[in-house]
């Protein structure tokens, strides 16, 4: 069994010999393990470094394309070069390398197909009460619209089988995190979390510039990938709540109709066939884009076919050289 260990890198030429430092070289159950650096447009010297460190493989971009497409990327090479189990970690050396035998014991035992680290944030005496408390609220926002029970939805130490990575499709441009774990629980892949350790921060997240532009953009992550998912759940509460809107708003025209003042009432009922009509075509919009959601999930499940015989004619050139 081969181990492949990913390590998306900006900048990280001070970092990324602490992280392969730390990564273990033998662990049970695994024949063989290797290192992948992803290097997103570095302007340092992390390409060279990781060279230096007999890192075994390389892809260099030739500019920044963003944590979410350097993990895809990550992946998909990873798959390419005979990995049943990807762990991915971040060049910070935030977490501890010992406990990547920790993380892929699940997957080694077939008791699941990912593994999520879980760091106890709420024990993290380097997070701030605010920070505690809006990962606390991320990731059960996480678990709820995604029906697993990740207690750390934002941990980037994570181990994925062969089988999990190939299902993978990262959408956003932001991150993975949270959008690998809500597919996870929309394609019924078996999703675990562990809990890890973390090492002394170095410096300060690079992934976003302050804690409001996270959060938006969390948001927005999370309810753009449910929408994907559960169109018809959201047009049809939003269109819903519309319809239901106008309909009360009728309800108090017929009242004051009833009573002898309708009269005075006229602009009230217009507004509830207004709200009524664009509640209805919400709730349609919901209808055709579950149609197109059907859609997606024929066009995934042929993207996995043909990723995995990829994977095969791969293997059968190989074996013919």
């Amino acid at each position: 069994m081969k181990l492949i260990v990913q390590i998306p890198c900006l900048n990280e030429e001070e970092t990324l010999p602490l992280t392969v430092r730390d990564i273990p070289r033998t662990i049970e159950g695994i024949d063989r393990i290797e290192i992948l650096v992803i290097d997103d447009g570095s302007t340092d010297r992390t390409s060279e470094i990781a060279r230096e460190l007999g890192v075994n493989h390389i892809i260099k971009f030739s500019n920044t394309k963003g944590l979410a497409d350097a993990f895809i990327a990550g992946l998909d090479a990873s798959l390419k070069l005979g990995a049943d189990i990807i762990v991915n970690t971040d060049a910070d050396n935030q977490y501890n390398g010992d406990d990547i035998a920790k993380l892929v014991k699940p997957i080694i035992e077939g008791r699941t197909d990912i593994v999520v680290g879980d760091r106890e944030t709420h024990k993290l005496e380097h997070f701030s009460i605010t920070k505690k408390f809006l990962q606390k609220l991320g990731s059960w926002i996480v678990r709820q619209v995604s029906n697993t029970d990740i207690p750390d939805a934002t941990s980037g130490f994570r181990a994925y089988s062969k089988e999990a990575a190939l299902k993978m499709n990262v959408i956003s441009r932001f991150t993975y995190t949270l959008e690998t774990i809500i597919q996870a629980g929309k394609k019924n892949i078996a999703i675990d979390h562990v809990q890890i350790r973390t090492n002394e921060p170095i410096r300060k997240s690079r992934l976003y510039s302050n804690m409001f532009s996270y959060i938006k953009r969390s948001i927005s992550t999370i309810f753009r990938i449910y929408a994907m998912y559960e169109p018809l759940k959201i047009f049809f509460y939003i269109g819903g709540g519309v319809l239901s809107g106008g309909i009360i708003i009728s309800l108090r025209f017929l009242y004051f109709y009833l009573g002898g003042s309708g009269a005075g009432h006229v602009q009230s009922l217009i507004l509830a066939a207004v709200l009524m009509i664009i509640g209805f075509q919400i709730i349609v919009i919901g209808l055709v884009a579950d149609l197109i959601s059907g859609n997606r999930r024929l066009l995934e499940d042929n993207l996995y076919r043909l990723r995995k015989m990829e994977l095969f004619l791969g293997k059968t050139e190989e074996r013919a050289e």
